[in-house]
């Protein structure tokens, strides 16, 4: 009977190489479910929207295609112009104090201590909700009840109609949402100053240099990735303001706070135009399309001085 012997891989001067394990299937796996929230919530209602842009529809009647002339009425619509000045006035001023307030809190918790108790306390108005947010100041800054109008009689100065008043309610609206995401945008700055070595600014202590000079000469020039960041989400963020004004002021007075998306909203579920609100979504989206792509441009976010 013949037979057969077997030979090692050591006995025939060869080795082999354990064969990696695949996960790909087990990463889609996990992936899926968010992958289909994010098809079924975000690219599909998108593209819908992008068709209904170009359709006269109220909900009652199917669609009826009509061409560009939801967006020939936009270019012709003096209310959405009017929205988009006080969207942008708004984005201004919220992008403005906002970014300000959180570095400078970033800074202290970075430089002064860092203390996690602390950052629960910086964060503890972002978990307030947008809704509570308004209701807060509303009473806060109510002409004639309000905590705030009574602290400005105790020091003499005379009551403000907060959000009555043309020139004050788009401020307030600002202040109140600086005030609930700065602690948010704050620890995003923080998590960038760990980044940055403290071997830096031991050489510029070194060399002389006090903190107001470390700032600008370091802290801000090693954030411009992290700041670039910060940019973007609040610049998108701000755009689509809704919630506060729905509540405080739902767009008055005399349409001094009508923002873009409460306009919008009160086209489509006010007015039943789901076509032209679709149309003034779909600018509002190549309009942050836009700004985004030149802040990622401008502010060099995906370099670092630290490479």
């Amino acid at each position: 009977m013949a037979t057969t012997t077997t030979r090692s891989p050591a006995a025939t001067g060869t080795t082999t190489t354990p064969r990696r394990r695949d996960d790909t299937r087990l990463a889609l796996l996990f992936i899926l479910p968010a992958l289909i929230g994010f098809l079924v919530f975000m690219v599909w209602p998108t593209l819908r929207g992008i068709y209904l842009s170009f359709t006269k529809f109220n909900l009652l009647t199917p669609p009826e295609f009509n061409g560009l002339d939801n967006y020939v009425r936009m270019v012709q619509d003096p209310v959405f112009w009017n929205s988009l000045k006080v969207t942008v006035w708004y984005v201004f001023l919220n992008i403005v104090f906002q970014t300000v307030f959180a570095l400078v809190i970033a800074v202290m918790m970075q430089r002064l201590t860092q203390r996690t108790w602390l950052r629960g306390v910086v964060l503890t108005p972002y978990l307030v909700s947008n809704v509570v947010a308004a209701m807060i100041f509303l009473w806060v800054l109510d002409y004639q009840l309000g905590i705030g109008t009574k602290v400005l009689e105790l020091i003499g100065v005379d009551r403000i109609a907060f959000f009555s008043s043309e020139n004050w309610v788009i401020p307030t609206i600002a202040a109140a949402n600086v005030w609930r995401h700065v602690g948010y945008t704050a620890l995003l700055i923080f998590a960038g100053l760990q980044t940055i070595p403290e071997t830096v600014y031991e050489a510029g202590r070194i060399d002389g240099a006090g903190e107001p000079r470390m700032f600008r000469s370091i802290t801000v020039p090693l954030l411009r990735p992290i700041l670039g960041l910060v940019l973007i989400i609040t610049v998108v963020g701000s755009f689509q303001v809704f919630d506060t004004v729905a509540i405080a002021t739902r767009g008055g007075p005399v349409d001094s706070s009508r923002v873009l998306q409460y306009y919008i909203y009160d086209v489509a579920f006010g007015r039943f135009q789901f076509g032209y609100a679709s149309a003034m979504s779909v600018a509002l989206l190549i309009v942050l399309m836009i700004i985004t792509f030149l802040q990622y441009r401008l502010t060099r976010a995906s370099t670092s001085d630290l490479d």
